[in-house]
């Protein structure tokens, strides 16, 4: 998610404008953000913009896709694999099924492409030279501008535990009680021994960045909640097969042995995978109430882990909104986020298949993303294996629409929330 600005003045159009104290090279944390409306792409550092352009995206029948997304690879020279080999300098991919930002003679700051985002040649020479693989991109309707959020459900290091006091230690007097009796002093004989010759002090060796990881917060699905299943039930003593939320043979064999032992609670349940199988193998591993939600960590475009969380009032949508970590402070313990709502109304279809009543919240209106940090719960355990990880480039998705069919092997986590 580190970007290095390396660029001259001759590389600048009509089209950019660039901040005059970014032509220093410098490492930056950037954000790209392209307006389909106003047929614009502005270059953010923090709340900052750093550079600008007129852009042209998908036409009538080849619209480009609203969403986040991340620079997957980039090219200097490439051919479309879709449109006759057509010529794409510059590029830079944002999914495998082919939207990419990149240069073109034909910009006319209004929808022209066939799906991709379509810039000047300058500019997206400037641009390439700008970024980094996983610098994140956000295509939405509306023109979106980064804030600074602060919240407790968000991330941030662990500051140093302070040193304690020697409180419990009983200190000797300087002086002594009477000045007749002598003051004993420990002292080091060193008559015979040589003074070693002064050695020079080396420079501490600095420490690589660290990778920035991907988080997304989303409601569970089956795979999720089976994936539980088979972990809780080889724990208590059930062949179920390895926890990779498949309901394979032996998953289901476990599933019906353990329901033979409970007839009462399964009586009128007819379903193989349910949230009351869910309640009882949580009750019986002495688990609790079981989580609604799940939390999904990757870096370098690698899936690192997932854990549960817990989302209050399920009924109600989560929204969609992305947060980016743009400094840390390790002393103080303190994290730096930005953060955006993008507009995504849920079809009749989805809201059913995700059991929301009300998608209030995916809605940009009052405060929705103060509303829905505050409906997540992480356990300690997981906060704590995150907070470890995170470093400056960092980015957090909330969806209610789980990982989406554009994330898959080297991406990101990808949301589309216009097709």
């Amino acid at each position: 998610m580190f970007s290095r600005l390396v660029f001259g003045l001759g590389l600048l159009s009509a089209t950019a404008l660039v901040h005059p104290a970014l032509a220093a090279d410098a490492a930056r944390t950037l954000q790209i953000f392209v307006s389909k409306d106003k047929q614009s792409l502005a270059v953010y550092d923090g709340t900052e913009v750093v550079a600008t352009s007129k852009v042209s995206t998908g036409k009538d029948g080849h619209t480009t896709p609203s969403g986040i997304f991340s620079v997957l690879e980039k090219q200097k020279y490439h051919e479309s694999n879709l449109y006759s080999a057509a010529p794409m300098p510059f590029m830079q991919r944002l999914t495998w099924s082919g939207i990419a930002l990149h240069e073109s003679n034909s910009v006319p700051r209004y929808p022209a492409s066939h799906g991709c985002v379509r810039m000047p040649g300058a500019f997206a020479k400037m641009l390439y030279g700008m970024t980094d693989p996983g610098v994140p991109v956000i295509i939405s309707d509306g023109e979106l501008v980064p804030q600074p959020i602060d919240h407790p459900t968000l991330f941030h290091p662990d500051a140093p535990a302070a040193m304690p006091l020697l409180s419990d230690v009983e200190l000797r007097p300087s002086m002594p009680d009477s000045p007749e009796k002598p003051v004993q002093v420990a002292m080091n004989d060193t008559a015979a021994m040589p003074m070693p010759a002064a050695q020079p002090i080396a420079a501490p060796e600095p420490e690589p960045p660290s990778e920035p990881i991907s988080m997304l917060i989303t409601r569970r699905t089956l795979r999720e909640t089976v994936i539980d299943i088979q972990a809780l039930l080889n724990q208590l003593g059930f062949s179920a097969g390895n926890p990779d939320g498949l309901l394979g043979p032996s998953t289901v064999q476990a599933i019906k042995a353990f329901k033979t032992l409970r007839p009462a609670e399964f009586a009128a349940d007819k379903s193989l995978v349910s949230d009351t199988l869910l309640r009882e193998v949580y009750a019986a591993a002495g688990k609790g109430e079981p989580p609604n939600g799940v939390i999904m960590v990757r870096q370098a475009f690698k899936p690192i882990f997932e854990a549960p969380v817990t989302i209050t009032h399920p009924g109600l949508a989560l929204g969609t909104h992305f947060f980016t970590l743009h400094a840390v402070d390790e002393r103080a313990g303190t994290a730096d986020w930005l953060g955006i709502t993008l507009e995504n109304n849920l079809s009749r279809e989805t809201m059913k298949r995700l059991g929301i009543a009300n998608q209030e919240s995916s809605i940009i209106t009052g405060k929705p993303i103060a509303r829905s940090l505050s409906r997540i719960t992480i356990p300690d355990e997981t906060r704590r294996k995150i907070d470890a990880l995170i470093a400056p480039g960092s980015t957090l998705t909330i969806s209610d629409t789980g990982l989406g069919r554009e994330t898959g092997e080297g991406t990101d986590f990808i949301t589309i929330t216009r097709g």
